[in-house]
Formats: C-alpha cells, sequence, structure tokens
C-alpha cells in the first residue's frame, strides 16, 4: 500500500474563524454570484483565477486565511482602497513557511500581504534605473517590452529590492501574453529579462529575505523562458532553460520551485519522444511537492505521469494516474497552491487526459476530453482555446469524423489569427494530412484552403 502524497502537517491544528469581512463584502450576492465576479474582475487585469462557490465559502469560513498572489490582486482590484486586511485576510507569514522566516520588524515585514502601490512602482523603476553601466542598459532592454513603467526618478530606492519586484511583475507579464498570443513572438524578447535576473542575483542583495526571493524570480523565469521555448519549438533551449531552474531551486533549497522545474522538464519530455523521461521527473517532481501540501500541484504531477505512461503505451498505470489526477483535483483548490498553476482549472484537465487517450490511440475518447476542454476553457485566454480546439479537430480526424474535423479545424484557424504557436500550427498541419484523403467533402476542402492559405 503506497502512502498519501500529501505529507501529514505535524503543526498544531488551528480552529479556522471565520472571515466576517469578506462575508460583509459578498452581500446579497450569493457564493456563486459572487465568484462568477471574481472571474469577471481577473479578467479585467489580465488574471486567471478558478474560483468557484465552494472556494468563497472556504474563504468566508476562514479555511483560506491569505490568498495567492493571483488572489490578492484580483480582490485588491475589485476592492480598491482596501488592503488584505480590510477584507479579513492574515499576514502572509502566519500561514506560509517561506513567509515565516525571520524578517525586519517593519509594517511591511508584519503585513507582507499588502500590496503597496507606490511601493510596487518603487521596485519597478529602481530595477530600470538603480544599477550602474551595462547593467542598468540591459534591465531597460529588458522590462519595457513587456510594459513595465519607467517613474521618477526622486522614486529609486532600494535596487536589491526594486530587482525583485520586477522579475516578478516580468514574470507575470511573460505569463499573460503567453495565455493571449502564444509563445512564438515573445521568446526573443524574453531572453533579456532572464539574463538581467541572473546578473542581478550574482551582483549580490546582502539581504536574505530580498535573495531568497530574487532566486525564486530567477527560477521561475528561467521556467517561463522554457515554457516559450518549449511551446515554440525549441527543445534544446526549453532543456537548458528548465535545467537551470532546477540548479536554482537546489542551490537555494526551495522545494515549490523544485517542484515546478520538474514538472516542466517531464512535459518537455514527454513532447520531445522521451516518455520514460517525463515520468521519472513526474515522479521526482510528486516526491517533491509531497511536502508542500497542495492537492493542485499533485494533480497536475499526477497528469504528467499519466503522459509519460501513454507515450509508454502502458494504458493500466496510464489510468491509475489518471484516476489518482482526478482524485486530487476534486480536492479543490487551497492556500499553499502555487501561483503558476492559475491555468489549471477542469479545461487543463480535460485537455491533458485528452492528450493521453490520443497517445494511446483511443481516438473517441481522445476527442470526448477534447471536445469538454474547449468548451470548458474561458474564451479569454485564447492560446488555450485554440490549443483544446486543435487537439479536437486532430482527434475527430483519426477518429473517422473529417468533417467534425475540419469545422474545429477552420475554428482554430480563426483563433491563430491572434496567436503565434509552433505547436498549435504543427498539430494543425497533421490534421490537414490526415483529411486530405477526403478532400472532396465540402467542410473538408474548405479547411484544407484555409489552412494552405494561412501558411503564406
Amino acid at each position: 500500500m503506497t502512502s498519501s502524497p500529501i505529507a501529514p502537517d505535524t503543526s498544531t491544528p488551528q480552529s479556522p474563524r471565520p472571515n466576517l469581512a469578506f462575508r460583509e463584502l459578498r452581500g446579497q450576492r450569493s457564493p456563486g454570484e459572487f465568484a462568477a465576479a471574481v472571474r469577471r474582475a481577473a479578467r479585467e487585469i489580465g488574471e486567471r483565477v478558478s474560483c468557484d462557490a465552494r472556494y468563497i465559502g472556504r474563504v468566508e469560513a476562514g479555511e483560506i486565511r491569505c490568498p495567492n498572489y493571483a488572489y490578492e490582486r484580483v480582490f485588491l482590484h475589485m476592492f480598491p482602497g482596501r488592503t488584505l486586511a480590510d477584507l479579513g485576510f492574515a499576514p502572509r507569514s502566519a500561514v506560509r513557511g517561506r513567509g515565516a522566516r525571520p524578517t525586519a520588524a517593519s509594517a511591511d515585514a508584519q503585513y507582507p500581504c499588502h500590496a503597496d502601490t507606490k511601493e510596487s512602482d518603487v521596485r519597478r523603476r529602481a530595477f530600470m534605473t538603480g544599477m550602474t553601466g551595462s547593467t542598468a542598459t540591459v534591465a531597460v532592454a529588458a522590462l519595457s517590452p513587456f510594459g513595465v513603467p519607467a517613474l521618477p526618478a526622486d522614486l529609486d530606492r532600494h535596487p536589491a529590492r526594486a530587482g525583485v519586484g520586477a522579475v516578478e511583475e516580468a514574470i507575470r507579464r511573460i505569463r499573460l501574453l503567453d495565455d493571449r498570443h502564444g509563445a512564438d513572438g515573445l521568446y526573443r524578447r524574453a531572453s533579456a529579462p532572464l539574463r538581467t535576473a541572473f546578473e542581478l542575483l550574482d551582483a549580490g542583495t546582502g539581504r536574505r529575505e530580498v535573495t531568497e526571493r530574487l532566486q525564486a524570480g530567477a527560477g521561475e523565469l528561467a521556467i517561463s523562458v522554457g515554457w516559450l521555448a518549449h511551446d515554440s519549438g525549441r527543445f534544446d533551449d526549453a532543456r537548458s532553460h528548465y535545467a537551470e531552474a532546477l540548479a536554482t531551486a537546489r542551490m537555494a533549497g526551495d522545494e515549490a520551485l523544485e517542484a515546478h522545474a520538474f514538472c516542466n522538464t517531464a512535459f518537455l519530455a514527454r513532447d520531445a519522444g522521451r516518455p520514460r523521461e517525463a515520468v521519472r521527473a513526474a515522479q521526482a517532481a510528486t516526491r517533491v511537492a509531497s511536502r508542500l501540501g497542495s492537492p493542485r500541484l499533485l494533480s497536475l504531477l499526477a497528469l504528467r505521469e499519466a503522459g509519460g505512461w501513454a507515450g509508454l503505451g502502458d494504458q493500466p498505470s496510464c489510468e491509475r494516474s489518471l484516476a489518482r489526477a482526478q482524485a486530487l483535483f476534486a480536492r479543490g483548490l487551497s492556500d499553499p497552491d502555487p501561483e503558476w498553476m492559475s491555468f489549471y482549472g477542469e479545461a487543463e484537465l480535460e485537455g491533458l487526459e485528452a492528450q493521453c487517450w490520443s497517445a494511446l490511440g483511443d481516438w473517441d475518447r481522445a476527442s470526448l476530453h477534447a471536445r469538454r476542454a474547449a468548451t470548458l476553457q474561458d474564451p479569454h485566454f485564447t492560446r488555450n482555446m485554440a490549443l483544446y480546439t486543435a487537439e479536437l479537430a486532430d482527434d475527430l480526424a483519426r477518429a473517422g469524423q473529417p468533417d467534425e474535423s475540419a469545422s474545429a479545424g477552420l475554428r482554430a484557424l480563426n483563433l491563430l489569427q491572434d496567436v503565434r504557436s509552433s505547436r498549435i500550427e504543427g498539430m494543425l498541419a497533421t490534421t490537414a494530412r490526415v483529411l486530405l484523403p477526403h478532400r472532396r467533402a465540402a467542410g473538408v476542402s474548405a479547411f484544407l484552403d484555409a489552412h494552405a492559405q494561412s501558411r503564406h
């Protein structure tokens, strides 16, 4: 009998206190209506959260004492002028292991959940102008394409702390642009912020907490840039970036970063035709993540492992991993869920399962899950909508449904007007080849003509 993938909590349990302030803000709206308002607010600022009535209930019950950074930005956008303390949340240092490390006895240290707008702007500006010589030049060139604004020079203070904030902002901007437009146009632009992050890390900060944040930021940025390389078909570059992130994680003793690096390494190995490596990397990530207390993270890692087993043609092992992923996903959201996992909702769960059945050659089951993924995906995230629709087109083509496949292919081509992803383009090219024998059908002919035109 295997042990639970979530390490037991050996600390003394605390009875949650209901969050009455947050309940008051919901007013007469039902938890479901309020969750919908949260998702709308997230879209307004380019964030992605999988908020539902259950999450709202857990917040109001006090089970979620401090939200992750994505929810923090959404809540502060919904209720301008309020701090997280005003919304009834506890300081992050009280609920997160990393935040509990000793810090300076200042108001900012006592209430690290509070994101002061002026301080954030100070960090961005100081990162761009608080250094000298070539480093400053690189910083300006690195961040300006991603919309990090320049501010008056009299706000420049604490260059190292400013660097941390700017690196974290660059990560968020890259993820947002990738969600909307795909990787192809971003990869070369993203390499400059990554060089800057490691230059700043090499320069030293002198303060432990700043160094730790900068190490985490540089590692996460390496993973983000690696993903852009991965999604645009530059597998060797992606492998190098993921290895850099993994090395950074191990030097820093950062288990959350290590699990993320292994997670992406598993995904890359699957796509690069190394399924056994995908299984091993996913299992390594699971061993690390078992100490982090996030069922959602463990669910995603189980899907990464399932993808490896599917590539090996081992259906029983794949099905066991899929069942584990679904059971862990059903446990819902939790405080320790990493910020970068905001993409992982029901649509992604269905899409990754569709890829497993596709690798196993079960096209009917693959098309069923791909259709669910496309239906569940928020259309605001154009890149993922295009991906799931392209997956559906390919699965339907191989399942012997050429007309439906051509229809899905046309929808995917329309979405690619705003997205540049070599991965998705390659999938549609494969679908076109599969549909060639059916080219006399009107719908298939329209798709093949549109696909041919899109390549010119």
